[in-house]
């Protein structure tokens, strides 16, 4: 895949800002709210103070944050303006409204001080970061020591008979159905050639190791369809 722009990605994810949630959640069989919470679970021995949720979209992830620990507060970071404000929107719970605080920035320069949060989350969306080892130099310095970063992140099983199906059902099947859905099977094409040319998991494991990241593992959810990356400061 040529890497493309960030202006590019930025369009993409503006043009289906709107159906974002709904095509996850249809594409996904609905394996997507258990992937957030079996991540955010990760952060339970953390239920104070403040947490980054890094490529925050639409806030599905923020939202999991701040369900699961009510003295959480969350600053929710995404260098695309139309997903925040399509999240915002969605925002109808008081008490999470005045816990998740939406600045439009981008993961490689984060908008945040040095050693401020006690956990950082990256929900799908380490794989649109231009700079990988730059955007995970920035998850650490913004970690306070003693945090912990979760990456939730699509994976290629390895499983001979799970693996075809996969593949045939995320180039082939998938862009299809975004189509029919919603018109949009340019972010889906886009969505099936990303996972494709990304890091293997043992690339992004030594990755982390290398920004600084202590007790790295990777954690494979639904037949290694998705995988949770830990590190700790």
């Amino acid at each position: 895949m040529i890497p493309l722009e960030k202006e590019q990605v930025r369009d993409i994810f503006t043009s289906v800002s709107l159906k974002y949630d709904l095509l996850n959640s249809l594409l996904s069989l609905l394996l997507d709210r258990c992937w957030r919470w079996r991540t955010v679970r990760l952060l339970r021995d953390f239920p104070h103070g403040p947490v980054l949720d890094l490529c925050a979209g639409t806030l599905p992830l923020s939202l999991e944050l701040t369900r699961q620990a009510k003295d959480r507060t969350v600053l929710a970071v995404d260098f695309c303006e139309g997903m925040l404000r399509a999240g915002i929107s969605n925002l109808t719970d008081t008490q999470r409204r005045g816990r998740i605080y939406p600045v439009c920035g981008d993961g490689e320069e984060i908008p945040a001080p040095s050693n401020t949060f006690w956990g950082c989350t990256v929900g799908f969306g380490v794989r649109n970061l231009a700079n990988t080892r730059q955007g995970l130099a920035e998850m650490h310095r913004v970690l306070r020591p003693g945090g912990r970063l979760l990456i939730l992140e699509l994976s290629r099983p390895r499983n001979r008979f799970v693996k075809p199906i996969y593949n045939c059902y995320l180039n082939y099947m998938l862009p299809r159905i975004a189509d029919i859905c919603a018109g949009h099977r340019q972010a889906y094409e886009y969505l099936a050639s990303s996972i494709a040319s990304f890091y293997e998991p043992e690339e992004l494991l030594a990755m982390l190791r290398e920004a600084g990241f202590s007790g790295v593992e990777r954690r494979q959810l639904s037949l290694g369809i998705v995988s949770i990356y830990i590190g700790n400061k």
